[in-house]
């Protein structure tokens, strides 16, 4: 035997999982673990990685009004109460008014979770809100010392970030809920009266596998509806099934459990994570409110930066760059960073910095204004080199601009004999820029997986956006954050009221519904930009496009898939019968001319490497009117001609299925992805799926990009 004594076997034993899957997780050696993949039934055996955390007016913008139900004209969505979203995350705040049960029903009898107790949590934390809450910390333990960190050992949050992601997602209507003064207003969830399940597996320095999958594993078994995780791994992202999120989103959807994932905030092409079909991955957008900082110079020019800081200079001080206050043994370049102790006191004391940051994670933008105020400096001015320029907390008057601001500022202390400038508190403006814009950090396709598979699906709200918040951090009970960490829990917000008014649609209808409804226009009707240059933006910054609640329970049509159809999509990859029947736990086989990946009944469309022609099928279920009729609308990409057969489509019945194709063939040379939609029509629908296509002449184009 591998571990040849009981006690060894179970001193390593960390979890069983049963719902969802069959499998365990242990502490083993490597050579224990090439031979546990070597034995028969074995499907894989991977490492316990950590996940990151990919880190309101937002629900007006989109056009949900509402205090407590969020009603859509035309439907009632009061069956929230009976539809439970469950968290992946760092745990909740349980006391915060966005989880108050005042006035809800009990709980639905469906309900077979718990409450775990734990470090300054009970059983009675939970409420008719806060229906189930537990805590994951074996495979945290695991690799990591947890006595050196400050944390609750328990289903409570001490980060802030479960807490904010659940309370976007469903949180009650909260009066009067700001950020110091910032972004006042009332406040709420896509669907304040719905049921909220915490599973806590992320702690102080990420989350691991292991606890991921057991998470996964107890929501199946509890009931939830729908499962939401601000989370993901590193891109680029590994094989589905090496991958804990993927393999434990298989078996959920499986189990009709819908998965919102986020898409990571790395902000590069090729870059998004959480690429499995099965999911849905969500981009970040803005809204059409900004939070900013005025800087002005003594030569009348003035810029405005991001910044969450309400702290104000009075006057005007000397702004020099950080690279001038350099000490000890730090050289200029270093100093310009704004490092710990890289700074003179005798140099900075009484200026404004002008400092750099490289737009790595490990650099903390506030930390900067730490140190430069311990350096005796009155203000900074920090230049993002990724041009992210997300608005965050500092200590001192400061402000984030992006590279080409940067240049100016810089430009104007070079050619000024004695510069001076002036940071003023930040402050929240309204429609300044074009909105919605997908943020500058949020990860991009292609799918570095599947390029058949277009991922991020969606784009929603994730730019400044606030939500309740740990007091356990800074003492505050809400928080300005911004990331794809935000956006997910509003599509899971969204997806909550389509299966409170359709609950027995499938994961993959529910998507479908978001999916095609979606808009790729800004409020004033134009085509959404990226930032930071505003460059008009594609499927790859926003999937479908940015998503719109009030027309996502009349979709008309859906495509549908249910789990046999992700089993072909595996096949269609690369997975044998016996690789596929041990991952099913049945009897399923793959054809022996599988179906290309294309054919997986997405709402998209996407054509990687198309040499001359090619079709591809799709089926479409109606759920809008029992007798209607859809005509093909077709916006055709450069250079490739686009064909729909039929082009009309007579239905007579709800719940009728029928299946088209798209025939793509180029019309004139062309390199690079090109970009087009098809749309289905009629007096009051448009049921619209982004086409994406790319030429290829040769083999040596056939890669990703």
């Amino acid at each position: 035997m591998l571990l040849n004594r009981m006690e060894e076997a179970q001193a390593s034993h960390l979890y069983s999982y049963r719902h969802g899957f069959r499998g365990f997780a242990a502490k083993i050696t490597d050579q224990q673990a090439s031979e546990i993949a070597k034995m028969p039934g074995v499907v894989s055996v991977f490492p316990n990685t950590k996940r990151k955390l990919h880190t309101t007016h937002s629900w007006d913008f989109m056009g949900l009004v509402g205090e407590e139900t969020m009603e859509i004209p035309g439907y009632s969505t009061k069956n929230q109460v009976n539809v439970i979203v469950g968290f992946i995350d760092t745990g909740i705040w349980p006391e915060s008014p966005s989880f108050s049960d005042e006035g809800m029903p009990p709980v639905p009898a469906k309900w077979k979770g718990q409450c775990q107790s734990g470090e300054a949590f009970n059983v009675s934390s939970c409420n008719k809100k806060l229906i189930g809450a537990r805590f994951y910390v074996s495979g945290y333990e695991a690799e990591e010392d947890m006595t050196s960190k400050v944390t609750f050992k328990s289903p409570r949050d001490s980060s802030g970030h479960g807490s904010h992601t659940a309370s976007t997602a469903v949180g009650r209507y909260v009066q009067n809920m700001n950020y110091n003064g910032l972004a006042a207003g009332g406040a709420r969830g896509g669907a304040p009266m719905a049921r909220v399940a915490v599973y806590k597996t992320c702690w102080d320095s990420g989350c691991y596998d292991v606890d991921l999958l057991a998470a996964f594993d107890d929501a199946i078994k509890d009931g939830v509806n729908i499962l939401s995780l601000s989370l993901g791994p590193d891109a680029p992202q590994g094989d589905y099934f090496n991958d804990a999120i993927s393999l434990g989103s298989f078996h959920a959807t499986s189990h009709g459990i819908l998965v919102v994932a986020s898409a990571g905030n790395d902000g590069n092409v090729a870059s998004a994570t959480n690429l499995a079909p099965w999911m849905i991955t969500v981009a970040a957008s803005s809204t059409d409110r900004d939070i900013i900082s005025d800087i002005m110079l003594q030569n009348g020019a003035n810029f405005t930066g991001a910044s969450l800081s309400v702290l104000e200079m009075n006057t005007s001080a000397r702004i020099i760059p950080a690279s001038e206050a350099y000490a000890g043994y730090f050289t200029p370049y270093q100093s310009s960073f704004c490092l710990e102790s890289s700074l003179s006191r005798a140099k900075a004391k009484g200026k404004i910095l002008v400092c750099q940051h490289s737009g790595s994670y490990t650099e903390s933008k506030m930390e900067k204004s730490v140190v430069v105020k311990e350096a005796g400096g009155v203000g900074m001015i920090l230049i993002d080199n990724a041009d992210k320029d997300v608005a965050i907390p500092f200590v001192i008057p400061s402000a984030i601009v992006g590279k080409g601001t940067g240049r100016k500022i810089l430009s104007y202390i070079n050619n000024t004999r004695k510069p001076m400038s002036r940071i003023f508190s930040a402050k929240t403006v309204w429609g300044d820029h074009p909105a919605p814009r997908i943020a500058a950090f949020s990860s991009k396709g292609p799918n570095y997986i599947t390029p058949e598979i277009l991922k991020p699906d969606i784009a929603a709200p994730g730019l400044n956006i606030l939500a309740a918040w740990s007091p356990a951090v800074a003492k505050m009970q809400f928080n300005i954050l911004s990331g794809t960490s935000m956006s997910c829990p509003h599509v899971a917000g969204i997806a909550t009221l389509i299966k409170a008014v359709h609950p027995t649609w499938s994961p993959s209808a529910i998507k479908s519904a978001i999916m095609t409804t979606a808009t790729m226009l800004d409020k004033k009707r134009k085509p959404i930009t990226v930032d930071p240059n505003g460059r008009r933006g594609s499927p790859f910054d926003f999937g479908s496009g940015f998503v719109s609640p009030t027309r996502v329970l009349s979709p008309g049509l859906v495509y549908d898939a249910q789990p046999d159809d992700y089993k072909a999509f595996l096949c269609s990859i690369g997975y044998d019968d016996k690789k596929l029947r041990l991952l099913t736990r049945d009897n399923s086989t793959c054809d022996p001319r599988p179906a290309s990946a294309t054919e997986l009944n997405y709402p998209s469309i996407v054509v990687p490497r198309l040499k001359d022609e090619i079709s591809v099928t799709r089926t479409v279920t109606n759920v809008g009117e029992p007798r209607s009729t859809y005509e093909a609308m077709v916006s055709h990409p450069r250079g490739i001609n686009v064909t729909v057969v039929p082009r009309r489509l007579v239905f007579e019945r709800y719940g009728q299925k029928i299946s088209f194709t798209v025939k793509f063939k180029v019309a004139a040379p062309t390199e690079g992805y090109r970009f087009g939609f098809l749309a289905w029509r009629n007096k009051k629908l448009l049921v619209t799926s982004p086409l994406v296509v790319r030429r290829v002449s040769s083999p040596s184009d056939m890669g990703l990009i």
